[in-house]
């Protein structure tokens, strides 16, 4: 076998071997980011069903256990009286009442932890066996102690509403749910970034820029909407495209100093939450407008077609929550939605960039 011969053969042999690894990741991260997508929706439905604060201590490993018998339901129970939200909101909570929020809110906490070993086990499995590329070593081991964080976090955000609050801060809130939108895009961006890309060269400039941009303002509509969750602004001015009977409402800076509103405000906070559903979806139409002119019929310009749709059908469900005042199930559909939109603009992002290149390593022989 001559020296050529041997290495074409090698080439084969790793870029076999590179192709098998990459998709072995691919489905790794792919399940990552589904438990996450879960994980998030199940946190939305502890918040809207007012369960976050129903289990008061924080017990990372034997706190997987839940209350077995009526003696530890009782003691769950009596734990939870001592907090205002049930002395000056739930008074009248019977055990069994105290039940249905508690497995919301059991169920948020074991699916984050679920989330650890689903991340880390695999993780270190990929590592130990050659199969992370090394450019990706310090990335996957950054999510991973984001994720870490992320449960002090989500502690830092209950106790809030332990001593004073009948609720969590929407500060702490916010906080949590953009460092999961960050490990979510995180998941995404890297697994986007070990399938295969089209052929299609993708154009720079204001195209590029659009594309960044429109990830950027899908993670801060997400904070916005956080902030709405936190204060349930939601549940005021249940009109659209008017609110409080004019197109911009009176008092959105009522409380001093001005900037507060932006945060404590509830008109306030969901007004800027209004207009920033229209940024976004104008900006998804002028960067769908200047894909379709200046990359016609690729998949660049394909995607930005599907961005601008799902935005569309976001602001649809926005609407339609809005306007029957919040019921759980459609809630919870314009959540996901903020993620598929979340999910698809950073793919999208990322398609601009392309696969990683391979990490190649060819031995000459003479």
């Amino acid at each position: 076998m001559s020296a050529t011969d041997a290495v074409i053969i090698d080439v084969l042999k790793q870029t076999k071997r590179r192709e098998r690894d990459r998709k072995a990741v691919r489905i790794w991260l792919a399940f990552v980011v589904f438990t996450l997508f879960c994980l998030v929706l199940v946190g939305g439905a502890t918040r809207l069903t007012d369960s976050g604060l129903s289990i008061t201590e924080w017990k990372p490993i034997h706190g997987v256990i839940p209350p077995l018998s009526a003696e530890e339901w009782e003691e769950e129970f009596r734990l939870y009286q001592r907090i205002p939200q049930y002395q000056e909101v739930n008074k009248e909570m019977t055990v069994d009442e105290f039940k249905s929020i508690f497995w919301w809110e059991w169920a948020h906490r074991f699916l984050a932890r679920s989330i650890g070993v689903v991340f880390a086990v695999p993780l270190i499995f990929f590592w130990l066996t050659g199969r992370i590329e090394r450019r990706l070593g310090w990335p996957l081991t950054g999510v991973l102690a984001l994720g870490g964080f992320q449960g002090f976090i989500g502690w830092w955000m209950v106790s809030s509403g332990l001593t004073k609050l009948v609720s969590v801060s929407q500060y702490r809130l916010a906080t949590h749910l953009v460092i999961a939108c960050l490990i979510f895009s995180a998941c995404v961006w890297i697994m986007r970034g070990l399938s295969p890309h089209s052929d299609d060269i993708a154009p720079e400039g204001r195209a590029k820029a659009g594309a960044v941009l429109l990830a950027a303002m899908s993670i801060f509509q997400i904070y916005l909407g956080a902030l709405v969750a936190g204060l349930d602004a939601g549940f005021t001015y249940n009109t659209w495209p008017l609110m409080d009977g004019a197109l911009v409402p009176g008092d959105l800076l009522i409380q001093q100093p001005w900037w507060i509103n932006l945060f404590e405000n509830p008109k306030t906070v969901q007004f800027v939450h209004r207009v920033g559903a229209y940024a976004l979806l104008a900006l998804a139409l002028w960067h769908m407008v200047v894909m379709l002119k200046t990359a016609p019929g690729t998949t660049h310009a394909r995607r930005a077609v599907v961005l601008f749709g799902l935005i569309c059908l976001q602001a649809a469900l926005g609407i339609a929550t809005l306007l029957m005042q919040v019921p759980l199930d459609l809630a919870l559909t314009h959540q996901a939605g903020a993620l598929a939109v979340l999910g698809f603009a950073i793919a999208h992002w990322r398609g601009f960039i392309g696969e990683y290149p391979p990490e190649t390593a060819v031995e000459v022989r003479n």
